[in-house]
C-alpha cells in the first residue's frame, strides 16, 4: 500500500463488540452496547492514514467520542472503508445511505457529530453486518477497502 502523506477524506469504521460492554461519557451519558455491527462515519482533511492508525490503536487519550468505543478492550475494527479526497460535507451523505439502504438505527445520539447540526449522529448500528460489495454497490469505485491490521499502516 502507498503511503497517503496529508490525504484526506471520509471513513467508515466497521467495529464489532467481542461481547456486550458499557461505557460512561461525561456528556453522552451511560450507555450499553450489545453484539452486532457499530459503523461510525468520519472524516480528516489531512492526514487521513494517521486518523485511521490512532482509531485503530486501543491506547490513546480519550478526545474523541469514538475513542470510548475503539479503546475498548471488548471491541474490535474489523474493516475500514476509505473514500479519498472526499471532503468533510460527504460525511452527512453516507450516514443518511447508511441508514435508509440499511434499515440502520442510532444507538447514542449526537455521537461523533458535535460540529453536525443535520445528522442525528455519526454512529450507527446494525445486527447484520454490511458486505464489502454492498457498500459499493453505493460508491462504486470510490470506496477502498483497508484491512484492520496494524501492519497495514506501518511505515
Amino acid at each position: 500500500m502507498q503511503k497517503q502523506i496529508n490525504k484526506g477524506g471520509i471513513y467508515i469504521l466497521e467495529i464489532v463488540p467481542t461481547k456486550t460492554f458499557s461505557f460512561s461519557h461525561k456528556i453522552l451519558g451511560n450507555h450499553y452496547f450489545s453484539m452486532g455491527y457499530y459503523y461510525y462515519v468520519g472524516s480528516a482533511q489531512l492526514n487521513l492514514d494517521h486518523r485511521i492508525k490512532r482509531h485503530i490503536t486501543k491506547s490513546k487519550k480519550l478526545h474523541w467520542h469514538i475513542d470510548y468505543i475503539t479503546s475498548n478492550k471488548f471491541t474490535h475494527i474489523t474493516n475500514v472503508y476509505i473514500l479519498n479526497n472526499f471532503t468533510k460535507e460527504f460525511e452527512c451523505k453516507i450516514v443518511e445511505d447508511l441508514y435508509n439502504h440499511f434499515n440502520m438505527q442510532f444507538p447514542i445520539k449526537s455521537f461523533g457529530n458535535s460540529d453536525c447540526k443535520i445528522c442525528k449522529s455519526h454512529l450507527l448500528y446494525c445486527e447484520k453486518q454490511i458486505s464489502y460489495n454492498q457498500l459499493c454497490s453505493l460508491y462504486q469505485s470510490a470506496v477502498s477497502f483497508i484491512p484492520s491490521s496494524k501492519d497495514t499502516f506501518c511505515e
